[in-house]
């Protein structure tokens, strides 16, 4: 039987990922820094990125490694440095120690930009890094990720509610639901050639507009919405607005108005994981449908014959 190491099971991305190990009856165990529900087949294994001791109980006796855990948000550049390179550089040593060969990262497509922002510049850090790890490695740069559970695109959704939706100035981006993203995960930990850097999507060719998007997540609420284009002056604005309400959990930092205001966010084609190995099943309109649902069951997101 399989067993898995993972980091960032408590996540959005983990939980989905958990969820399928499960399905396949296979094992993993799990980093947390508290304690958690039991999960069949779930070992919870207490511990964080700078606990050494605990990622060496982590990787113990596993197969593979997958490290989805990460930074996405943070006060400033030391904080990304230390969840997405000083974390990586100490998962990928723990392995090393462990005698564990297959190891497969989640990076992001930011990480094509390091300059665009301090989140893309980590993540290409902790690209380097497994690259020279001298293990089995495959590293996915996900699109934006959706999905039920996520609450980074929670106020997408509810700005879709209110028929208008704000967005970038222009540019084109791809998406991909969770759940698909922790099939490949799960295909590349089993199997695949090694040293690959995937770029997957939901097989939209070109991507999305922003504008085209928009209507779609419109289309999951059953609601008509408008589009703004917000010019990038105004969007930095309003992160010091979200920074002030809501402290360290803004959603629209400065680091990511300058990633949003990128116009150029669509995979890579020739960087498409190998289709004998993996392919999008889940459509975006029925993923948005059921994230809005998932949103609604939980008081999140109103109903649409319930809006003021």
């Amino acid at each position: 039987m399989t067993t898995l190491a993972i980091t960032g099971g408590t996540g959005f991305v983990g939980r989905h990922l958990l969820r399928l190990v499960t399905e396949r009856d296979w094992q993993a165990r799990a980093l947390a820094r508290r304690p958690q529900e039991a999960v069949p087949s779930i070992f919870w294994v207490a511990g964080a990125l700078d606990q050494p001791a605990g990622l060496a109980r982590l990787v113990a006796g596993a197969d593979a490694v997958i490290h989805v855990a990460g930074v996405v948000n943070a006060a400033d550049r030391a904080g990304f440095a230390a969840g997405n390179i000083a974390g990586t550089a100490a998962v990928i040593a723990a392995a090393r120690d462990a005698g564990i060969r297959r190891f497969v990262h989640v990076s992001s497509l930011a990480a094509r930009e390091p300059g665009l922002s301090d989140y893309g510049w980590s993540k290409a850090e902790s690209e380097k890094l497994v690259a020279e790890s001298g293990l089995d490695w495959s590293i996915v740069r996900p699109p934006a990720v959706y999905g039920p559970g996520d609450m980074e695109m929670l106020d997408m959704f509810r700005m879709a509610a209110r028929g208008i939706v704000a967005l970038p100035p222009g540019g084109r981006l791809s998406v991909i639901a969770a759940q698909d993203l922790a099939r490949l995960l799960l295909a590349l930990a089993k199997g695949g050639t090694p040293g690959g850097t995937y770029e997957p999507d939901d097989g939209r060719p070109g991507g999305w507009s922003h504008g085209d998007f928009a209507r779609a997540l419109g289309a999951a609420v059953q609601r008509r919405v408008r589009t703004l284009a917000v010019p990038a002056a105004l969007l930095r604005i309003g992160a010091g607005i979200d920074g002030l309400v809501r402290g360290r959990g803004a959603k629209l930092t400065p680091d990511r108005v300058r990633y949003f205001c990128h116009p150029d966010w669509v995979v890579d084609p020739g960087r498409a994981p190998p289709a004998q190995l993996w392919q999008a099943e889940i459509a975006t309109p029925a993923g948005l449908n059921a994230t809005a649902g998932w949103y609604r069951a939980r008081g999140l997101l109103p109903s649409p014959r319930h809006r003021t």
